[in-house]
């Protein structure tokens, strides 16, 4: 077990709203757009030539450009249909744990291996460095901005074990200007490509990885009838 580093406000918060996190977190996948409900996406295609589906973008790893595309989504997918719940750790205080966010500007850029890119990478940009320290043991974390929402991708020894294998995430929230951070491990889900092929997630650079178990958050979705996503 690491040592707990947060306020014991931070964790009576933390504590406090995981019931309702996990409530959304099974609402958001099985939603009529959410993960689960993804059944193709398909590039160098127009919304116009498929109705209903959701305009996306890229970079090219080929051409360097941008590249266009669409997501078609079903809320009668075989996933959703099968779909029973996310197991998930019990909440743990251990695992909310304080950080120190050092902001770097302009943004760093940081190579992450996508899982759909066949070993090539993507650079997403880095806005400050997350750093804390578990047992003594001192970290240095990227977490990308995802749309202004800070996104920290990050691997463990749970992975491939009682985990998603490609490794989770956690949302970082960062008030305007603050040098100080909550990482609420607990909070940790299954990437959206553990609920559907077709999506390319990140994995975690070498730097986000744990030596040791992060033994909160999310684990797996289970499905009936043995149903698999891949």
């Amino acid at each position: 077990m690491p040592t707990p580093l947060a306020p014991a406000a931070a964790v009576d918060h933390a504590r406090a709203g995981w019931p309702a996190w996990r409530a959304e977190r099974i609402a958001k996948v099985t939603g009529p757009g959410g993960n689960l409900a993804l059944v193709e996406t398909i590039w160098g295609a127009r919304v116009e030539d498929h109705p209903g589906s959701v305009p996306i973008s890229r970079h090219s790893l080929l051409t360097g450009g941008t590249e266009h595309g669409v997501r078609r989504f079903d809320a009668d997918s075989p996933a959703n249909r099968h779909f029973e719940t996310i197991d998930v750790y019990p909440f743990d205080p251990d695992w909310v744990v304080e950080a120190r966010f050092v902001p770097q500007d302009p943004p760093r850029l940081v190579a992450f291996e996508h899982l759909r890119d066949n070993g090539l990478t993507r650079d997403l940009a880095v806005p400050g460095d997350i750093l804390f320290s578990l047992d003594g043991v001192d970290h240095a974390f990227d977490a990308f901005d995802d749309d202004g929402t800070l996104l920290l991708v990050f691997g463990d020894e749970t992975n491939g074990v009682t985990t998603y294998d490609a490794g989770r995430f956690l949302i970082v929230p960062r008030a305007p200007g603050a040098d100080r951070v909550v990482l609420d491990f607990n909070r940790a889900f299954v990437p959206p490509c553990g609920f559907s092929g077709q999506y390319n997630c990140p994995m975690p650079p070498r730097q986000n990885r744990f030596r040791r178990p992060v033994i909160a958050g999310e684990k797996l979705p289970v499905f009936r009838g043995g149903f698999q996503v891949h």
